[in-house]
């Protein structure tokens, strides 16, 4: 990404900190450094001053955050990143500095306001994330790319879903092509059959695929740091009345939520779109999550679409819409999609078809 993209999103930055009276940030998550900074390391931290913008590691990323840091001056150093602040006197007294509370150890902050006592902290929640919730044209190629992936190795995939392959192999199969074609899997792909695919966080294990199982397939791509999600589900076999009856349930139910969800649109609405066609089905306490959530350089990220959520869907957030249905000792379905959230509606970015998949 060019200097000028992460520019963009520092001024930003610290456009939202003045308006809320703040002086700078520490930025200790490491998926918010990369966001404002670049960094793909597993250790830094930035530090925004009225003085100048900081990033601090250690030895072993010399290389590579000179390669990758944009927009901040490169402190590496053996100790803590507090510490090192401390002895290069980076944060003058006086200031009123936020940090991430969230993500930042009681003993880091301890050793904050020991080292800097003449500084008020001011703990912070969200600041990073809204931030990063509303996508830039740099962010959006990457998903699209991430998506694409997704796509292209469920498709080559589906040959393998026949009667008497485990659910781990097909997960070995999706792993290996998402690193083929982009960084690896978004996250621990999820392939649960039969009675285990009304658990929504099944892991795959040795249950070899039957004759009329469900299954579930939760699994996606990674590109240049950004996650794609999706989820199908496909019989095997044969397809009774009962496999039509809820899995038309659920896509009708995903239907609504992409059709809800538009700009201006309160996330709790997209849930209620979602759960309304489910309640009035009869399944409503087999509903047993929420609606959906962000992606980007996490797979769960905000805004998140959930009866708890107070926040409003924005131009070009990317969100998931993924009810489902389970019934415990029989069978779940789940179809998930992401969503790009556009002025002029609203684009799924998944082209995998949602037609009831019957393998044999």
């Amino acid at each position: 990404m060019s200097v000028e993209i992460f520019e963009n999103r520092q001024n930003k930055l610290k456009a939202v900190l003045a308006e809320q009276g703040l002086d700078g940030i520490l930025i200790s998550r490491l998926s918010n450094v990369r966001y404002i900074c670049g960094f793909t390391g597993s250790a830094g931290s930035c530090i925004l001053t009225p003085n100048d913008n900081y990033f601090i590691t250690d030895g072993r990323y010399m290389e590579q955050s000179k390669n990758e840091v944009k927009g901040f001056k490169r402190f590496i150093d053996y100790g803590t990143h507090i510490e090192i602040a401390q002895k290069n006197n980076l944060i003058p007294n006086g200031l009123k500095l936020a940090f991430e509370s969230e993500f930042l150890s009681y003993n880091s902050y301890s050793q904050l306001t020991e080292l800097f006592p003449d500084v008020k902290w001011e703990s912070t929640k969200m600041i990073l994330e809204n931030l990063a919730a509303v996508k830039d044209e740099s962010e959006l190629e990457a998903l699209r790319i991430a998506v694409k992936i997704t796509d292209k190795v469920f498709d080559e995939v589906l040959q393998f879903f026949k009667i008497g392959i485990s659910e781990k192999e097909i997960a070995l199969e999706l792993a290996m092509r998402y690193r083929k074609y982009g960084e690896g899997e978004a996250f621990a792909s999820i392939v649960a059959s039969g009675p285990n695919s009304a658990l929504p966080h099944a892991q795959p294990g040795e249950r070899k695929l039957k004759q009329g199982d469900f299954v579930v397939v939760d699994a996606a791509a990674k590109y240049a740091g950004y996650h794609a999600d999706m989820t199908r589900t496909v019989v095997i076999g044969e397809a009774t009345e009962k496999h039509h009856e809820m899995y038309e349930i659920v896509k009708q139910s995903q239907q609504a939520g992409i059709d809800a969800a538009q700009v201006g649109v309160a996330c709790k609405t997209v849930d209620d779109a979602t759960r309304n066609i489910i309640a009035n089905a009869g399944y409503g306490d087999k509903y047993i999550h929420s609606a959906g959530h962000g992606i980007g350089l996490e797979i769960h990220a905000y805004p998140r679409l959930s009866q708890q959520s107070e926040e409003i869907l924005k131009e070009n957030n990317v969100v998931t819409i993924e009810p489902g249905v389970y019934l415990t000792g029989w069978g779940g379905v789940r179809i998930e999609d992401d969503i790009l959230v556009k002025n002029d509606g609203n684009e799924v970015l998944n082209k995998t078809s949602k037609e009831l998949m019957i393998l044999n």
